[in-house]
């Protein structure tokens, strides 16, 4: 054995007399703390050699741009949305204007075809009136007529008795006469 290992030994021996605890050593010269940091050390180095942080910085910085990728495209469609949004508050408002203004249309329409109907209906009454009147006119003319024509033809019948009656060859002859007589002045 070396002197270290030796002394390591002896070390250890002493302790042991006196009730101490003895760590264990190996090598003589490394504990097992230091075993721990050397395996730390060993394996860090391998970590860095193997070039690990930078493929796990690496894998990170692909996540961190999906992750703005997707980001940029939900604010890309949050975009789109308001915009669509916007638009179809705007299409509704102009629905709604619209509607309004259809209803304000009909309203006068109907106002308009009212006011018409009552025209064309006094219109209509005028003119039935005066037809009727018309009628009735005409129906007295000929009522008067008819009787002027009754009238006339009783009175030529009763005259046509008359001077049958009281007509004789006699007054003919002075009528005929002073018929001449007119036509010759």
């Amino acid at each position: 054995m070396g002197n270290w290992a030796l002394l390591a030994a002896a070390a250890g021996h002493a302790a042991a007399e006196h009730g101490e605890h003895v760590e264990p050593m190996a090598f003589g010269f490394v504990t097992p703390g230091m075993w721990v940091a050397l395996s730390m050390t060993a394996f860090l180095a391998i970590v860095v050699w193997k070039k690990v942080p930078g493929a796990i910085a690496g894998g990170l910085d692909k996540k961190i741009a999906a992750i703005r990728e997707q980001l940029d495209a939900a604010k890309v469609l949050r975009a789109e949305a308001e915009a669509l949004r916007a638009e179809y508050a705007a299409k509704i408002a102009g629905a709604e204007a619209d509607a309004a203004a259809m209803i304000e249309h009909a309203r006068h329409e109907a106002q308009a075809i009212v006011a018409k109907a009552e025209t064309d209906t006094t219109a209509m009454i005028a003119r039935r009136e005066k037809m009727a009147t018309d009628k009735i006119a005409a129906a007295e003319r000929a009522a008067v007529d008819d009787l002027r024509a009754r009238a006339a033809s009783a009175a030529a019948a009763a005259a046509g008795q008359l001077i049958a009656a009281h007509h004789g060859a006699s007054a003919d002859k002075a009528l005929v006469d002073s018929a001449i007589a007119g036509l010759a002045n």
